[in-house]
């Protein structure tokens, strides 16, 4: 068995990190996928019926959003900053903006807006039709490994 470290060691060096989005359960449970384009990255989570939290609308359940995008925010850092570990996250402001309705897929996309030596801060938007049109939009501040 492979250690997650090595992995992230392997990705680093090879630039691909579809091994390490397959290493975390809850990635490969909400069916987590991403595509990079260059130094910027699109996180998607495809449509499941599993994800859905509300079948009368339906809409997403708010903590797959949720959990989505602060997994993308990670993920972001990982493959942006070249970390050696997952980052930690210290903190996670998340505004639900409309409801993200079953049957589509949804985007989020990072930004990093400071990066320290120990932490990092990450604004998330999240869309499902047209990227100016958020479901959701979160703030997240990450410990970085040393």
């Amino acid at each position: 068995m492979t250690d997650f470290t090595d992995i992230l060691k392997t990705a680093h060096q090879t630039r691909d990190y579809d091994p390490v989005v397959g290493a975390i359960p809850y990635a490969n449970l909400i069916g987590l996928e991403f595509q990079r384009f260059g130094n910027d990255v699109i996180f998607k989570l495809p449509n499941n019926e599993d994800n859905v939290g509300n079948p009368i609308l339906p809409a997403v359940h708010g903590g797959v959003v949720g959990g989505f995008m602060e997994l993308s925010a990670a993920l972001h850092l990982l493959m942006m900053l070249d970390t050696p570990a997952m980052p930690k996250i210290v903190d996670f402001s998340l505004d639900y903006l409309r409801a993200a309705r079953g049957g589509k897929d949804t985007f989020a996309e990072c930004q990093v807006i400071r990066q320290g030596s120990r932490v990092a801060n990450v604004i998330i938007n999240a869309w499902q039709n047209k990227r100016d049109e958020a479901v959701a939009t979160a703030r997240a501040h990450f410990l970085l490994a040393p």
